[in-house]
C-alpha cells in the first residue's frame, strides 16, 4: 500500500491537502500531476519540517513519501482501520500475491529445466516428473521408473510439449512384487486376475501392474501378501482392489473429528485423480465402503486385545468387552482398594457411580435395508446392545404404554407412544454414561422405535451396569419423577439379580440442572444436583453434550443398514471415550482447581453465616439435614418450602375485593376508567414474563 500527499504552497510553507492510498507506485504516480519545484536543501528541509509539524510524520514516513515506497500497514497512522486489525499475516501477503500466483503458473510447465534427464544427464529425454517426490525434476522414462520401485504410488506426469499430461507407473513398465523383499526378483511371477488391480491412495486412484508370489518362495496366500505390503483386499477370492493402510487410518480420523461421510471422502480421491470429467476413474466407491467397515471392526477387536487371546476367536467376544471403561469411575476388582465395601455410610460417594440418561431423536434411521441383509460385525461387542436380545425384550413390552405424567407437561413422558414417522424404522437412540467424565457406559445405546418408553431405558440402564456392584448410585434423568416410579418392580422382572436390587445398595434419583426449572416445586426439592450429598459440583447434562458431538453423523447413519448403524455408532462412541481418556488429566485438574479456588472463602463465608443463626436453631436444622441425608425415604426433607403461598389468582381476587370495597366508599385510585390498579398491575407481571 502507498501513501500519496498532496501538498499546497501557502504563506507558513507546505501543507498536505489530499491523501490517497493506491496499491502500487504507478498508481499512485499517475493520480496526480506532478510540478517539479526547484528547492535549496535549506528550504526542502523547512518545508518537511512545516510537513513534518503539521501531518504528524515522522522521518521514516517523510524518506518512505519521499522515495514513494511501500509503506508498512502498522506503521502507517493514516492507514484504513480495516488494514491495521485482523490477520496481520494475511495483510502482508496481499503485497505478494502476485509473486505466489507467477510461481503457481510457472510450475504448470517445465520451468527452466533441461531437456536432459536430470539423473542420468541423457539429453532430450527429461519430460517426466513426480509431483510427489521432492526436487526429483524432470527425468526420462527408465530414471522414473527405477526412482520408483519402492515408490509404486506417487503422481506422475509427463510433458507433452504444450502441457503435463497425467499417465500412471505401470504404463511406465513399473510392476509391483509381493512376497518377495524389495530388489527380489520372483522367478514365477503371476498377475492380479485380468492384469488391472486398483488400488485406492489418499490422493489418487491407482491402475497398478501387480505380480503375487507364484515360485512357492512365499507360502502366503493372496490375501496375506497383500496385507504383508499394508494393502487391504478388497475380497478374499481374487481380490482385484485393495486400499493402503494410510489412507484407511487417514479417514478414519478425519471421519471421527469431522463426520465426513465415506462418499464424500471417494468423491475427494476420484476428484483428485481427475478433475475433468474426462478420464473418470471406475467407481470403487461400494468397495472402499466394504474394506472401511471391516478395517474399523479389525481396529476395534486390536485395541481391546481380542487378537491376543489363545482360546476364544472373534466370534466369541463377550457382550460389552470392547468398549472402553472411564478410568475414574468406580470398577470393583480393578480400581477400588481392598475394604472399600465396608465404609461407612457417609462416605459411599467416595465409589458412588454417577449415571446420566437421555434420548437423541436426531439419530433416526430410515426404514432401509434388514437384518437379514445387513446384520452388522459387532454383536454387542462394545456400546450398542446386542440386536436379536434386544428384539426379543421388546416383544414383551410392545403393547405398554406409558402414564402421563403427574409434573409438567413433559414431551419425553406425554409423546413416549409417538411413532417415528413414515418410512423410519428407528425414531432415535437412549443412552447411558458416566455423568462425571462424560464417557459412555458398556451396552448403555440402543434405538428407540416410538418415543422416550420406559422400557428402553430400563435395559440399557441395566445392562450398563450389570457387572457393576456397588454400593451407591446416582442416576439422573429428565423425567426421572416420572421414570423411577415402579422402577425397581419393573427391573426385577428384566433382571433380578440387577445390582440395583442388591439390599444394601443406595440410589439418588436427580434431574440434570438445565431441566431441573420445568419441574413442578416438589421435583425441584427432591431431585436437585445442589441438595444431594455425593453429587458434588455435577449437573447431570453429560449426554447433552455428547449429542452436540453425534448430531452431524445422523445425515449419514439414518440412510444406513441396521447393522452397519449400529457398527458406525460403536466406533464413534469408541473414539469418544479414547477422546476422553487422553484428555482426562486436564479435565480433572481443571475441575480440582475449580473446586480448591475458593474453598477457604466459602469455609469463612459459610461460618459466618452460621454465627448469625441461633444455636439452637441451627442444631435442629442440622439434625434434619443429616437424617434426611442419611434415609431421604422415611426422613422429611428439609429443603421443602412447608409455607403456603398464595397463588395468583387468589391475589387478584383479593385486590379486586379491595377495589370494590373501596369505591363503595367513593374512594377511587385508577389511573383511567379503562384501566383499574388490579388489571394494571396484571398486566405488568405479564409482560415481565414475556
Amino acid at each position: 500500500m502507498v501513501r500519496v500527499k498532496k501538498l499546497k504552497m501557502t504563506e507558513s510553507g507546505f501543507k498536505a491537502t489530499d491523501t490517497h492510498y493506491h496499491s502500487d507506485v504507478n498508481a499512485a504516480i499517475a493520480a496526480f500531476t506532478w510540478k517539479e519545484i526547484v528547492l535549496s536543501d535549506s528550504q526542502l528541509n523547512a518545508m518537511w519540517d512545516r510537513v513534518h509539524q503539521s501531518a504528524g510524520w515522522d522521518q521514516g514516513y517523510i524518506d518512505s513519501f519521499v522515495n514513494m515506497g511501500q509503506l508498512p500497514p502498522e506503521a502507517d497512522p493514516e492507514l484504513p482501520k480495516t488494514a491495521q486489525k485482523g490477520d496481520k499475516a494475511m495483510h502482508e501477503w496481499t503485497q505478494h500475491a502476485d509473486a505466489f500466483l507467477r510461481a503457481l503458473i510457472t510450475l504448470e510447465g517445465p520451468g527452466g529445466s533441461p531437456d536432459c534427464c536430470s539423473r542420468c544427464q541423457v539429453s532430450g529425454k527429461g519430460c517426466y516428473r513426480c509431483l510427489c517426490c521432492d526436487n526429483l525434476g524432470l527425468v526420462c522414462e527408465a530414471c522414473m521408473v527405477v526412482t520408483h520401485q519402492n515408490l509404486p504410488f506417487h503422481r506422475i506426469e509427463v510433458w507433452n510439449k504444450l502441457y503435463f499430461v497425467k499417465v500412471t507407473l505401470k504404463s511406465l513398465g513399473l510392476r509391483i512384487q509381493l512376497g518377495h523383499p524389495s530388489g527380489d526378483r520372483c522367478l514365477r511371477p503371476t498377475a492380479a486376475w485380468g492384469d488391472d488391480f486398483v488400488i485406492i491412495d489418499c490422493d489418487q486412484i491407482h491402475p497398478v501392474g501387480l505380480d503375487f508370489c507364484g515360485c512357492g518362495r512365499s507360502s502366503k496366500g493372496q490375501v496375506e501378501q497383500l496385507l504383508e505390503r499394508r494393502l487391504y483386499p478388497a475380497t478374499v477370492v481374487n481380490p482385484k482392489t485393495a486400499a493402503t493402510f494410510r489412507v484407511l487410518e487417514t479417514f478414519e480420523l478425519l471421519q471421527y473429528e469431522s463426520k465426513l461421510s465415506t462418499y464424500e471422502y471417494y468423491q475427494t480421491i476420484s476428484r483428485l485423480t481427475d478433475n475433468t470429467g474426462l478420464h473418470v476413474p471406475k467407481d470403487r466407491y461400494p468397495t472402499l465402503l466394504r474394506i472401511v467397515h471391516q478395517w474399523r471392526h479389525l481396529k476395534l477387536l486390536k485395541r481391546t486385545g481380542r487378537g491376543h487371546d489363545p482360546i476364544r476367536g472373534v466370534s466369541e467376544t463377550r457382550p460389552g468387552e470392547c468398549a472402553l471403561l472411564c478410568p475414574p469411575c468406580p470398577h470393583p476388582g480393578i480400581n477400588l482398594p481392598e475394604g472399600w465395601e465396608d465404609i461407612e455410610r457417609g462416605l459411599r460417594f467416595l465409589y458412588a457411580l454417577n449415571l446420566a440418561l437421555d434420548a437423541n431423536f436426531r439419530m433416526k434411521r430410515k426404514d432401509c435395508s434388514s437384518e437379514a441383509a445387513d446384520p452388522g460385525l459387532s454383536k454387542g461387542y462394545a456400546y450398542v446392545v446386542e440386536e436379536s436380545a434386544f428384539q426379543e425384550y421388546l416383544k414383551k413390552h410392545e403393547n405398554e404404554t406409558e402414564p402421563k405424567s403427574t409434573c409438567s407437561r413433559h414431551d419425553a413422558v406425554n409423546l413416549a407412544d409417538m411413532r417415528p414417522g413414515q418410512g423410519y424404522a428407528s425414531s432415535g437412540i437412549a443412552t447411558v454414561e458416566c455423568s462425571r467424565h462424560n464417557a459412555k457406559r458398556p451396552l448403555a445405546i440402543c434405538d428407540m422405535q416410538r418415543g422416550e418408553k420406559y422400557c428402553n431405558m430400563d435395559y440399557i440402564t441395566i445392562l450398563s451396569i450389570q457387572l457393576c456392584f456397588l454400593k451407591l448410585y446416582l442416576i439422573s434423568y429428565d423425567i426421572v419423577c416420572q421414570w423411577f416410579i415402579h422402577l425397581f418392580q419393573r427391573i426385577s422382572q428384566i433382571d433380578p439379580s440387577s445390582p440395583l436390587l442388591q439390599s444394601d445398595v443406595e440410589i439418588r434419583f436427580l434431574v440434570p440442572k438445565f431441566h431441573l426449572p420445568a419441574h413442578i416445586p416438589a421435583c425441584r426439592n427432591r431431585f436437585a444436583f445442589m441438595l444431594t450429598p455425593g453429587a458434588a459440583l455435577g449437573d447431570g447434562e453429560a449426554p447433552e453434550r455428547g449429542w452436540g458431538e453425534l448430531n452431524p453423523l445422523a445425515t449419514s447413519t439414518r440412510e444406513m443398514g441396521p447393522g452397519t448403524r449400529r457398527d458406525t455408532l460403536d466406533y464413534h462412541f469408541g473414539d469418544y471415550n479414547w477422546r476422553k481418556i487422553v484428555r482426562l488429566g486436564d479435565s480433572l485438574f481443571k475441575k480440582l482447581k475449580t473446586a480448591t479456588s475458593d474453598v477457604a472463602e466459602h469455609v469463612i463465608a459459610h461460618q459466618e453465616l452460621e454465627a448469625t443463626i441461633n444455636p439452637e436453631k441451627l442444631r435442629s436444622w442440622t439434625e434434619a439435614m443429616t437424617a434426611w441425608e442419611l434415609d431421604p425415604a422415611n426422613s422429611p426433607n428439609p429443603y421443602e418450602v412447608l409455607v403456603k403461598t398464595p397463588t395468583q389468582a387468589a391475589v387478584r381476587r383479593q385486590m379486586a375485593e379491595d377495589e370494590e370495597k373501596a369505591l363503595a366508599k367513593g374512594v377511587d385510585v385508577s389511573l383511567s376508567d379503562e384501566v383499574s390498579p388490579c388489571s394494571l398491575i396484571a398486566m405488568g407481571i405479564d409482560l415481565e414474563g414475556e
